[in-house]
């Protein structure tokens, strides 16, 4: 164990993070995320939700100042969102997100809400999955590293 680290972070992360380079981005999965199909570096983090483990790594994580969306999550599809469950639940999803990112990161650019499918093209070109145990539905998240003097 390290002092400060939070013991959600596997080494494999820890080392996956340092290893990212600025611009370079990283997807938290929820449970129901096609990660393996969609990029070859997979990291586990079965059993914990993604509220949890982006507190964790924010600390440690520089946002992307330079690009426009440093923070993306995917969005419902039309027909999802049409139900009054699914749009409800998502929202709090949401709202989580953004009052961990905002606590960490005040001056950051919203939340960009990404398509689903386009959302899988995003994730073929990130450095990392880490797969998550988190349940809820469209719960997936895109961090975008920045450059870590800023």
């Amino acid at each position: 164990m390290l002092r400060g680290i939070s013991p959600l972070l596997s080494p494999q992360l820890l080392e996956t993070l340092y290893r990212m380079g600025h611009h370079d981005e990283i997807v938290l999965g929820d449970a129901h995320f096609p990660g393996e199909s969609c990029n070859d570096t997979i990291i586990r983090a079965d059993g914990l939700g993604i509220n949890d483990l982006l507190d964790a790594i924010l600390p440690l994580f520089v946002l992307d100042h330079v690009i426009e969306k440093p923070v993306m999550m995917m969005a419902p599809l039309p027909e999802d969102k049409a139900n009054p469950k699914i749009a409800a639940d998502y929202q709090i999803v949401h709202d989580g997100y953004d009052s961990i990112v905002k606590k960490h990161y005040p001056e950051t650019s919203p939340i960009s809400l990404v398509g689903k499918y386009d959302f899988y093209d995003q994730t073929r070109k990130a450095f990392a999955v880490v797969m998550t145990g988190d349940t809820r539905i469209y719960a997936n998240l895109i961090l975008a590293k920045g450059v870590t003097t800023w």
